[in-house]
């Protein structure tokens, strides 16, 4: 059963639900942002290359905007190489400890959800 409306494909083929990348999103985009200022097309760039698929710029975009004015990012305008100037966003040092947070978050999260969806979580003894 397919619940989600939508999916990411990525470079190899995988398709992921588009529920899962909404939820990840917000600190995959923070962990993009960990090497240092970048643009958007750039973080859309690295996320698709680390097997994320396709982000539409509208869906980043307003993101970084809200972790902007939540103060987990800053923003400069710097001047393109022989073109128009880019927006670089840059993490604050709140953005990096949200980036710790959630980053521990999700780790225990997926750690409890593999753990529930083998096979020994689902014994007649465990279920009553």
């Amino acid at each position: 059963m397919d619940v989600s409306t939508s999916a990411s494909e990525t470079a190899g083929g995988t398709q992921w639900p588009s529920d899962w990348l909404r939820a990840t999103l917000g600190f995959l985009a923070l962990r993009a942002l960990s090497a240092g200022p970048s643009y958007g097309y750039a973080i859309i760039s690295e996320l698709e290359r680390n097997g994320f698929g396709t982000i539409k710029g509208g869906t980043l975009y307003p993101l970084l905007t809200r972790y902007q004015a939540a103060g987990m990012v800053t923003t400069e305008w710097k001047a393109g190489d022989g073109g128009p100037g880019r927006k670089y966003f840059a993490l604050t040092d709140y953005g990096r400890a949200e980036l710790t947070r959630l980053s521990a978050d999700w780790l225990r999260f997926t750690n409890l959800s593999t753990h529930y969806l083998g096979p020994e979580a689902h014994t007649k003894e465990s279920s009553t």
